[in-house]
Parts: C-alpha cells; structure tokens; sequence
C-alpha cells in the first residue's frame, strides 16, 4: 500500500474497496448536499497565522474532553452501519480509538452491539442515543449502556425524522445488502470485503435485532425504525434521560444558539456543534460557520464541541482556535477504517494528530491549551449577516 499522507489517500481505497452502498451512505448528504459540502468548504475561508522565531520544543496536544483524558481534542463519532464499512467495524474502530487515547463513541444503529465492543475493548468508550417512541426498550438500551461501563452518553437531538439521502434510495441501501443484480456486480469487485464479512455473524443491527420484541432480521427493522425515531422528543423528556443515565451527557445537533442556551439548561455536560454531517437540514449553515454565534451565546456554561467536515488536522486547529474544547471526525475515520481496518483508523488519526501537531507549532503555540482566537484570522462575516 502506498504511504497515507492525508485523509484523501484512505478516502481513495475506501471507495476502491467498499461496497458502492455504504461508501455512498458515509460520503453523502440530503437533498441537493449543499451542507454536506460546505461544511467542508467552509473551513478554508479561515486562515492560520503563521508566526516565527518562537520556541517550538517539547509540544502537547493532550486535553480533556467532559474532564476525561484525551491525547488530542479529538473523538470519533457516532456513525451507523461502520461495521459494514468494514466486518466488525465498530469493534476495529473502538479499539483503534483506545490505543490512541482518543474517545470512541459507538452508534444506537451500530452492526456490532454495545456488549460486542465492550468485551472487545479494555477502556470505557461512549454511547450515542436515538430515542426512541418504545420506552421500554429506551430504558433497557440505556442500562446495557450503564452495564458495559460507558463513559458518557450522547444523545443526538437532530434524527428525530430522517432526512432524504438521494443515494441511500438510489443504492436500496439495506443491512446486509439484498442481492439485487446491480449488487452482486458490485459486490464481485469488493472480494476482500465480502470474505470478511462471511467470517463474521455481524451483519445487522446488534444494539436491535434480538433486543425488541418482534425483531428477529432486518427484513423488519426498517419499518420499526421509521416508527420508532421519536418526533415527540423535546427538552423535557431529555431532562428525564438526563436523569435516567446519571452520568455525563452530551447532546450533539445543536446548531442554533436558543437550542445551546436550552442545552445548558437542562444541564447537559457539553454540547456539540453538529448537523449531522450535512445528512439531515439540506440548506443549514455549516457546523463551522454555526459554532462561534453559539460560543457567544453560552459563554463557559457549557463545554461546547465541534463537529462537521474535518478533514485534517488544520481543521480541528481552526475549531479549538475558534473555542471548541473537543472536536469530532466521522468520516475522516471511517475512510480509514473502510480503506484498511483497525490499522486504517490508526493512520486516520495520526494523520490528524500529525497535521494537528505542525500546524500548531507554525502558529507559535506548543500547548494546544494555549491554543486561541489569536491562532486564526477569520473573514468578517464569517458567522452570517442575516436580516432579521
């Protein structure tokens, strides 16, 4: 394999050695992608400065995120399906996590489920939460959670409907792939994949099938999935999540300043900055563009994280620059995964962590806690000049 040098490199044998349906499922937006690309264009109207004749020796990206230890301000985030990316993604992709010292946080509609990982991991990892209308299922799905020592729990709050992804309709996107002609074709090219996954029983939702009555193979789980997401959810049945977990809570899709303002209110730990990659409100601004109106509006009541469109290490400079205290790659890491497994996520983040490390250095800064606003130079209006 030629040598990674960026996320653009694992990106290329993802989609060379994937199956065209879930490549497609992780780089794709709804409706028209507007968002999904912007969250990523966004970041280069920001600019680094570049100062000189600074000692650059004896340098530090480690941090904390919800005051746990963490080698540099970045966590893997909740994506679903990663176990079809590549066989037992999630468990590949969690233990990549651990031996970096990153978080890894695993998804409600993860392939591998939370005892999977658990028994597979040594340390603590997080949990994402849909929720969902059946209340017996939410509260057992919370104490697995509880039982498999999670560390914190990540509510998502923008998935309450599902947003149209072109792709995922066009592609009969479906866990494991039916095997349709245009699949098997497919699937013929992607040998090593399939070989895997005949090596694993992996292949469906592990957090679902066989935890809700009625649910024994994905034939019906669709159906109970689009029945299932909440519309209802608001902050009040959050604040008795809050109180069902008892322990950190995260709540990640925030992407209005009224909405972190709430956050804080109901007493979340953090918040993150999200929209959900472009996946859900086509025509939203981007996460980036997003994330400093929020930081004004909730000052250090909050700790406020990032998520959307990075890409580099550059990237989640200019976020922690703009006052993130954690950032989040999704994709970044499931390139890495999907191109080389466990071994492709560790390249993912060091790529990040390498990228990370020298383009602090070249803004003068040794300690990414000393990082700041003075690191960055950001293009009046950046944030939005919107009539009222």
């Amino acid at each position: 394999m030629p040598p990674i040098t960026c996320i653009d490199d694992l990106k290329r044998l993802h989609r060379r050695r994937t199956p065209r349906m879930f490549y497609d499922y992780c780089e794709s937006g709804s409706w028209t992608e507007q968002t999904f690309r912007e969250n990523t264009s966004d970041f280069q109207d920001i600019r680094l400065r570049q100062r000189v004749a600074v000692n650059m020796e004896n340098r530090s990206l480690a941090s904390r995120m919800i005051d746990q230890p963490v080698a540099m301000p970045v966590a893997l985030a909740p994506v679903g399906l990663t176990g079809m990316q590549r066989a037992d993604g999630e468990i590949k992709a969690a233990r990549a996590a651990e031996a970096f010292g990153v978080p890894f946080t695993l998804s409600t509609m993860s392939v591998c489920s939370i005892e999977d990982v658990a028994e597979r991991t040594r340390k603590p990892f997080w949990f994402q939460l849909y929720t969902m209308r059946d209340e017996d299922f939410l509260r057992r799905l919370i104490q697995r959670a509880k039982d498999a020592k999670c560390s914190a729990l990540v509510i998502t709050l923008d998935l309450q409907i599902l947003g149209q992804r072109h792709k995922d309709l066009k592609n009969g996107l479906s866990t494991p792939p039916k095997l349709t002609p245009a699949v098997i074709a497919d699937l013929m090219t992607k040998w090593r994949w399939g070989i895997e996954m005949l090596q694993t029983p992996r292949r469906q939702f592990g957090n679902i099938v066989g935890h809700v009555q009625g649910i024994s193979d994905t034939s019906s789980l669709g159906k109970w999935t689009v029945e299932q997401f909440d519309p209802r959810l608001d902050w009040t049945k959050i604040a008795k999540i809050k109180e069902m977990w008892g322990g950190p809570v995260i709540l990640k899709g925030i992407l209005d300043p009224e909405d972190a303002v709430m956050a804080a209110k109901v007493g979340a730990d953090a918040i993150v900055v999200s929209n959900h990659g472009g996946r859900q409100q086509d025509g939203a601004i981007s996460s980036i563009r997003a994330l400093d109106p929020i930081l004004q509006a909730v000052g250090d009541r909050i700790e406020v994280h990032f998520d959307g469109g990075i890409r580099s290490g550059q990237d989640v400079l200019k976020a922690v620059a703009m006052g993130a205290r954690g950032t989040y790659i999704g994709r970044a890491f499931v390139h890495g995964l999907g191109a080389n497994g466990e071994d492709g996520v560790r390249s993912a983040l060091e790529v990040i962590r390498n990228e990370l490390d020298i383009a602090m250095a070249l803004t003068g800064k040794r300690d990414i806690a000393a990082v700041d606003r003075d690191c960055i130079l950001v293009p009046e209006g950046f944030s939005g000049r919107w009539q009222a």
